[in-house]
C-alpha cells in the first residue's frame, strides 16, 4: 500500500470531524481518559500497561499475517462466518458483528477463528462480553462521544483480564495508543489489518453494506448512520479494499 494512502486514512478523520461538526478536543479528551483508566487498572492486569498492550499488538500481528482474513461488518450473517471458515480464513469482528457467531451451528469452531474484536463499545453488551470472557483481544477505540460506553465496558474487560489494544482518531501522538486511520468500526478494522502489514489482497469483507444499516449496528440515528457509511465507503476506496 502506498505510504501516502496510509497518511490519507488518518487525514480524512479531520474531514469527517468537519462534516459532522465534531471538535478535535473531545476526541483527544476521550483518548487520554481511556489510556489513563486502563493504566489505573493495570496493577491487577500487567498486560494492560503500555508495554503489555504493545506485546499484545505484536502477538496479534503475527496471527493476522499468518492466514487470509475475513472482516465481519455490521450486516454479517451466519453464511458469512461459514464461508470464512470454509475458506480457511481468520476473522476480525467489527464490534457488534461478533454477535453473529452466537447463531452458527458450530460456535466453537467459529469462535476459534476470531483473532480480535474492533470496538468502540457500543455493540450489544452480552455479545461483546462473550468475546471478552473467551479472552479474544479487543482493540478498543476512543472518540469524543463514547466515554460513557467505554467506561462501562472496560469494567467487563477488566473482569475477564481480556487482552487489550487502544486506538484513537486524532493527529496527536498518544503514548500507548495507536491511530491506524479510518472512522467506523468496520473500516477501522481494515485499517488496523493494513497497519499490521496484512496485504489488501488477503482481506475479504463480509457484512459490509452502504445501502442499509446492518442489524449488528449499535444504537444510532439512521440518517447520521447512513452518512457514516458513505464515509466508510470512501475510506475503503482509499485503502484499496473492495466490499
Amino acid at each position: 500500500m502506498d505510504p501516502s494512502s496510509f497518511l490519507h486514512l488518518i487525514e480524512i478523520q479531520d474531514e469527517i470531524r468537519a462534516d459532522f461538526g465534531w471538535g478535535l478536543e473531545a476526541d483527544l479528551n476521550s483518548a487520554r481518559e481511556l489510556r489513563g483508566a486502563c493504566e489505573d487498572k493495570s496493577e491487577t492486569h500487567p498486560t494492560w500497561t503500555d508495554e503489555g498492550r504493545q506485546a499484545t499488538l505484536l502477538r496479534l500481528q503475527e496471527r493476522l499475517i499468518s492466514a487470509p482474513l475475513t472482516i465481519l461488518g455490521a450486516a454479517a450473517e451466519v453464511e458469512d462466518v461459514q464461508a470464512a471458515i470454509q475458506d480457511g480464513h481468520n476473522i476480525i469482528a467489527a464490534d457488534g458483528a461478533v454477535g453473529v457467531l452466537t447463531e452458527t451451528d458450530l460456535p466453537e469452531i467459529a469462535w476459534d477463528t476470531v483473532q480480535c474484536v474492533v470496538s468502540d463499545a457500543d455493540g450489544d453488551p452480552p455479545h461483546l462480553a462473550i468475546a471478552a470472557e473467551r479472552g479474544i483481544p479487543f482493540i478498543l477505540h476512543a472518540h469524543g462521544d463514547n466515554i460513557d460506553e467505554w467506561t462501562n465496558f472496560i469494567d467487563i474487560l477488566h473482569l475477564y483480564g481480556t487482552p487489550l489494544i487502544l486506538t484513537h482518531q486524532t493527529p496527536e501522538h498518544i503514548l500507548g495508543m495507536h491511530n491506524p486511520g479510518g472512522f467506523t468500526d468496520g473500516d477501522r478494522a481494515v485499517c488496523i489489518a493494513l497497519s499490521m502489514n496484512v496485504p489488501p489482497n488477503q482481506l475479504t469483507l463480509r457484512g459490509f453494506r452502504t445501502d442499509i444499516i446492518g442489524r449488528w449496528t449499535g444504537a444510532t440515528i439512521p440518517e447520521r448512520k447512513m452518512r457514516k457509511l458513505e464515509w466508510m465507503r470512501r475510506i475503503l476506496e482509499i485503502a484499496g479494499v473492495r466490499m
